[in-house]
């Protein structure tokens, strides 16, 4: 793979990451609820559903999702219904930040990671990124080292990205302010995640 192509690459990479959305506020509500070992942990493993994909779009997921649409009706919805659990339960603060804090309840690094998992794999979003974006660098990639690279550069890249955005919440002026404002945080991710899972529905 040459330089320029990486690149390219790159900023396509980081420009999905820093695309607000359901993953941004995974992780921030992870890491306000948990603090940074909660926020890395759901960064990292949101990072892995996205390397996923990427291993995934190696193997032709354009090619995958046109002979078989009914597969990303089905990620779709399965995507929609999980982001209107999450916002659903944000609304009600149960299982929000604001109910974790009150209620002193820590949130392990386990339930962080596998929410930030399933928040990439469930997401059309990003399968629709990969299909449409990183087919013309996979055809242009013949050789093993540089398919390996194309797997791994949207994986650091993302992981990265999440990684500072969870150092940025670790302030501690920062983080008292958005701690004190929890339940209006809850409230407005709810709402933002209910919006983006009536989006999918009506897009499917």
């Amino acid at each position: 793979m040459t330089l320029s192509l990486w690149l390219s690459l790159f900023t396509i990479c980081l420009l999905g990451a820093m695309s607000p959305g359901p993953s941004l506020i995974t992780v921030t509500k992870h890491s306000l609820a948990g603090g940074k070992i909660n926020g890395f942990a759901a960064a990292w493993a949101h990072a892995f559903g996205i390397g996923v994909y990427a291993l995934i779009s190696m193997l032709g997921l354009a090619v995958i999702f046109h002979q078989l649409p009914w597969l990303f009706n089905l990620i779709s919805y399965a995507g929609a219904a999980y982001l209107l659990y999450l916002g659903l339960g944000a609304l009600r603060s149960t299982g929000g930040i604001a109910a974790k804090l009150n209620a002193g309840e820590p949130v392990t690094p386990l339930k962080s990671a596998k929410e930030g998992l399933l928040i990439s794999l469930l997401s059309p979003k990003i399968a629709l990124f990969f299909a449409a974006l990183f087919s013309p660098f996979v055809a242009a990639v013949h050789g093993l080292e540089g398919k390996m690279l194309i797997v791994a550069t949207p994986f650091v890249v993302d992981g990265l990205w999440y990684t500072l955005i969870t150092l940025m919440l670790s302030n501690a002026r920062l983080l008292d302010k958005l701690r004190h404002n929890a339940v209006w945080i809850d409230r407005l991710s709810g709402l933002v995640l209910i919006a983006l899972a009536g989006k999918i529905v009506l897009s499917v």
